[in-house]
């Protein structure tokens, strides 16, 4: 089972070393759900990702302001980690507090995003600005 945000960055503060915090990263991706084979879909998949990934979005809740579910996958273990890290800080949130969160800067205050190749870098930006453009489609209606 997938830590909460808040367990999953204490314990990448405990963790000095970067070779330490990679191998958790890791780790992270091999404790989230697999993704379903249906849900390996074109309409699902992350464009402009050097890896193959893909975020499936559910509303858990109608209204104004919707709370949204992600599950998502990668044919790479690092990209799969950085997924599973979004999953937990946006997922089972409201459309207005996902399209508010800046994971990028998170990211940056963490100390993961000066790690990681800048394709790597660029395939979270990807990912973040999939899952608040679905959170923008989701509160619009």
């Amino acid at each position: 089972m997938l830590p909460t945000f808040d367990e999953i960055v204490a314990n990448l503060e405990f963790l000095d070393d970067w070779e330490e915090r990679y191998r958790y990263v890791i780790e992270l991706g091999r404790l989230m759900p697999e993704l379903p084979e249906d849900a390996h879909s074109e309409a699902n998949r992350v464009h402009g990702c050097a890896s193959q990934v893909w975020l499936e979005t559910r509303l858990e809740g109608q209204g104004g302001d919707p709370v949204l579910a992600f599950r998502g996958d990668s044919d790479a273990h690092i990209v799969r980690g950085l997924v599973a890290l979004l999953v937990a800080l946006y997922s089972g949130k409201p459309a207005s507090e996902i399209s508010s969160t800046d994971a990028v800067a998170i990211f940056d205050r963490l100390g993961l995003r000066e790690h990681l190749t800048p394709q790597r870098s660029n395939g979270v930006r990807a990912m973040v600005e999939r899952i608040q453009r679905d959170a923008k489609a989701a509160r619009a209606g």
